[in-house]
């Protein structure tokens, strides 16, 4: 199992401020000397184990042995201690699954009762609680509301239906980034922010009929995919309110005080958008019908259909962040390691760039409708999701009531991991697992829909991500884009060698530096 790791196992300290030291320590004194402290460090010896785990310290558990990348450190932790085990941070029974087994053990035997959702202290849907039925990913229990909202997503935006009728939209923005790419021959681009700023405006056009980026801002100073990074980054920081949930009231940190600040002024993008679909709704409603567009019919995106639906302005806020954030910051984040991985190899990029050449012709751009000839190019971004899951520990999930998995304990409101990243990595599954190998894919029939579960990047059943549909169509059609219609190099004094591939961890994992490539437009 060793074989996890892109480095050796080293210590990690776990970065809380030292305002943790400064609550645990008297409380550690004053506990140690309580029975009934001591009498709660055993689990009940009538129902089977806990998960086998490390030593837990009295009041901070774990804590110190997670780190900076929790996927990896669990990952090791795995080595010693099992696929399924159990740890505690703070006041908060943690199990983590890290074998195909112990996942489909959690995402589909015991999938009804480990379903329900554990939320972090920073998510609005925590903090907003009259609007908490709003949310797809953070919402506690896989309730009657729920269905409805994502069954209404699944409809308006990731049906098959749906989604050919966006492929004109992706197509044309795809279209624009290649255009700002061929301006910046010769010069640096940063792909993540390129690429971000082409899915938010694939994304802003499905759902609210506008461009909510621009190309030339993205790329050259950050713009909204830093301002959505950040949000990303707080939401993934370890943070004492979900470690003590007595504490959560003080926000000791201010991480909630942040996100609710980043998450204003991410609103704000949609802000007089939403206002102005609003008036037309109301001009419609009361039967004025001068305008022509007013009176168009059904809805044109999905802000019309959640407006038509009665959906109150901090509900539509709460949904769109989600579904913005979410969608905009994987799908750049994968495609940016996939350019990492072919310029890291350079045979790989070959055969792609020969596919391409092949299928779609040297006077001809990719579209959507080509990418089911690409098999190559769709192997790539398989293996890119096996060894960097955007969602290298999926989302967490909650026991609903305690159960017996794997003949041990899960116990009730228990947070329940399950690392995806460890799994796509086991040598027990994946010969040479550290290798970029795309062949190993062409020749399988391992998909990410959740049935194979030594391979889920999105995660499986009832959890399984919405938007696993769209970011299969949009991930590769900017990959193959980008290499059908450039020659990329590396920064002058620069080896393919020196490409950092260390992750940084998040609710959205993205390469910890960024990748800087040169593109010069091809002379077919």
């Amino acid at each position: 199992m060793s074989q996890y790791f892109l480095k050796p196992p080293q210590e990690t300290i776990f970065s809380l401020p030292n305002l943790l030291i400064f609550l645990v320590s008297p409380l550690l004194v004053i506990l140690l000397l309580s029975k009934r402290f001591k009498a709660s460090l055993f689990y009940n010896k009538s129902s089977p184990p806990l998960p086998p785990g490390p030593f837990a310290w009295p009041i901070v558990g774990n804590i110190f042995q997670i780190g900076d990348n929790p996927h990896q450190s669990l990952a090791r932790l795995a080595e010693t201690y099992g696929p399924l085990m159990s740890l505690k941070l703070g006041s908060t029974i943690v199990i983590v699954g890290s074998s195909p087994d112990a996942a489909m053990e959690i995402l589909k035997t015991h999938d009804r009762n480990l379903s329900a959702r554990y939320i972090p202290d920073v998510a609005p849907s925590n903090w907003e609680r009259e609007v908490h039925n709003c949310s797809i990913g953070w919402v506690e229990e896989c309730d009657d509301s729920w269905k409805y909202l994502r069954n209404f997503s699944r409809t308006e935006l990731f049906s098959g239906k749906a989604l050919n009728s966006q492929a004109r939209i992706r197509d044309e923005k795809v279209k624009q980034m290649l255009g700002f790419v061929g301006k910046m021959q010769g010069k640096t681009v940063r792909i993540r922010e390129t690429t971000f700023a082409a899915v938010l405006n694939m994304l802003s056009n499905i759902m609210v009929s506008r461009d909510l980026s621009q190309l030339e801002h993205e790329s050259l100073n950050g713009g909204i995919c830093e301002l959505m990074g950040n949000l990303i980054d707080v939401a993934s920081s370890a943070n004492i309110s979900d470690y003590y949930r007595v504490l959560a009231p003080l926000d000791l940190q201010g991480l909630q005080k942040r996100a609710k600040e980043l998450g204003k002024r991410i609103c704000k993008l949609w802000e007089e958008i939403m206002k102005e679909k609003k008036a037309n709704e109301k001009k419609r409603s009361d039967g004025d019908h001068d305008d022509d567009q007013i009176d168009s019919g059904s809805p044109q995106d999905f802000l019309d259909a959640l407006i038509e639906k009665g959906f109150s302005n901090d509900q539509i806020d709460i949904l769109l962040r989600e579904l913005f954030s979410a969608g905009s910051e994987t799908s750049s984040s994968t495609v940016e390691f996939t350019m990492a991985h072919l310029i890291r190899k350079p045979r790989c990029m070959e055969i792609l760039q020969e596919e391409l050449a092949r299928e779609i012709g040297p006077d001809h751009v990719v579209k959507e409708s080509d990418l089911s000839k690409l098999n190559y190019l769709q192997a790539c971004i398989k293996e890119v999701l096996r060894l960097h899951p955007t969602g290298p520990l999926l989302l967490p999930h909650r026991a609903d009531e305690s159960c017996t998995v794997m003949n041990y304990t899960i116990p009730k409101d228990s947070k329940v991991l399950v690392n995806a990243w460890a799994i796509g990595r086991n040598p027990s599954y994946w010969e040479d697992p550290l290798e970029f190998k795309p062949e190993r894919f062409l020749n399988s029939s391992l998909d990410f829909k959740g049935n194979d579960f030594e391979y889920i990047p999105f995660g499986s059943g009832r959890r399984i991500c919405p938007g696993m549909t769209m970011a299969a169509k949009q991930i590769p059609l900017i990959v193959a884009s980008l290499v059908h219609s450039f020659d990329w190099s590396l920064p002058q004094g620069m080896s393919p060698d020196d490409i950092d591939m260390s992750e940084k961890f998040g609710i959205a994992m993205r390469m910890k530096e960024p990748l800087l490539l040169v593109p010069k437009a091809k002379n077919f």
